[in-house]
C-alpha cells in the first residue's frame, strides 16, 4: 500500500511489498536492472555521507517510518534531493542487506555515466585499472585504497563484476563515491584514452603486476603519472593488458605464499607509488 500525504516529512509512504519497494529490492542483486534503471542502493553512514558531500544525484532516501530519527539522517534528508520515503522496518531490513539491522537510511542514488573524461588527469595522475574482476567486494576495496593513498580514478574493463554491487560498495566504505569509477568494454578503450593523453604532452606510465614481473615495483620510478594495471583474481591480466602494459612489476616476497589477492597487490603497489612521492623517491 502507498500512501501520500501522511507524515509531515515523508513524500511517499510505504508499509508493505508494492511495485516501487520491489523495483528497489531489484537493485541489490540484479546488475541488468541497475542499469536499465541507471540507479544503485548506498547504505551505511559514511557512504551516505560522502554521496550527498559529493554532490551524488539522489533520486530517493528511504528512512524507518517507525522510529525517531537522528540528527544526522534529519540533516542528510534535509541536504539530499530527491524523494523522502518512510518505510516500514521490515522492508527497509531488506533494502539494507543486512538481515539482522535496520538501517537508518538507504539512498537511491543515480549511477553515473561510464565517460573516461570523468577522471581528472595531471601531472600527478595515479591511477588504477582493475582487469576483469570477478569479486565485488575486491573492486570497493581497491577504490578504498586508492582514495587512500592519493588516487583518482578507477577503471575496471572487461566482462566484470559490478562496482555498483552492493558489496562493493560496502566494501569501498564510501570511497567508490569520493572518486570516478569507470567501466570500460575492454582494454581497447582505455589504451585510446592513453594514447590521447600522451599526444597531449603527458607522460603516462602504464604499469602492469605480475608475480613473474621483470623488475620489483620498488625499482620503478612512480613518481610521474602513472597507471597502475591489476589483474583479474584467478587468471591475472589478458593478454591485450599484457602486451600494452610500459612494464611489468612484481611484489616481492617471502613465506609460502605464491602471490598476493588483487586488491592486497594494488594496496602495496599503491602505497609504494605514494611513498616515492612523499620522499621524491
Amino acid at each position: 500500500m502507498v500512501d501520500r500525504g501522511q507524515s509531515a516529512s515523508a513524500q511517499l509512504r510505504i508499509t508493505r511489498a508494492n511495485a516501487r519497494f520491489q523495483q528497489w529490492q531489484a537493485l541489490l542483486g540484479n546488475r541488468t536492472k541497475r542499469q536499465r534503471a541507471k540507479e544503485f542502493l548506498i547504505q551505511g553512514v559514511r557512504p551516505i555521507s560522502l554521496a550527498v558531500e559529493f554532490g551524488w544525484p539522489v533520486h530517493a532516501l528511504l528512512y524507518d517510518a517507525e522510529r525517531p530519527l537522528s540528527s544526522w539522517a534529519k540533516q542528510m534528508l534535509k541536504a539530499a534531493g530527491g524523494e523522502r520515503v518512510a518505510m516500514a522496518p521490515d522492508l527497509l531490513r531488506e533494502l539494507g542487506g543486512k538481515d539482522e539491522d535496520v538501517p537508518e537510511l538507504v539512498a537511491v542514488v543515480e549511477l553515473p555515466d561510464d565517460e573516461l573524461s570523468r577522471i581528472h588527469v595531471g601531472p600527478s595522475f595515479l591511477g588504477v585499472v582493475f582487469d576483469r574482476p570477478n569479486n565485488p567486494g575486491n573492486i570497493g576495496t581497491m577504490a578504498r585504497s586508492l582514495d587512500a593513498f592519493g588516487g583518482t580514478g578507477l577503471i575496471v574493463t572487461g566482462h566484470a563484476a559490478d562496482p555498483y554491487d552492493p558489496r562493493s560498495v560496502r566494501a569501498s566504505t564510501g570511497s567508490l563515491l569520493a572518486l570516478p569509477v569507470v567501466r570500460s568494454p575492454s582494454h581497447r578503450e582505455v589504451l585510446a584514452w592513453v594514447a590521447q593523453l600522451r599526444a597531449q604532452g603527458l607522460p603516462l606510465l602504464v604499469v602492469g603486476t605480475d608475480e613473474n614481473g621483470s623488475c620489483d615495483v620498488a625499482e620503478l620510478d612512480l613518481t610521474g603519472p602513472t597507471l597502475l594495471v591489476i589483474g583479474n583474481e584467478t587468471t591475472g591480466l589478458s593478454a591485450g593488458w599484457r602486451q600494452a602494459c610500459d612494464t611489468m612489476a612484481r611484489i616481492p616476497m617471502a613465506g609460502s605464499a605464491s602471490s598476493l589477492n588483487a586488491a592486497s597487490a594494488a594496496t602495496v603497489t599503491l602505497y609504494e607509488a605514494a611513498r616515492q612521492r612523499r620522499s621524491g623517491r
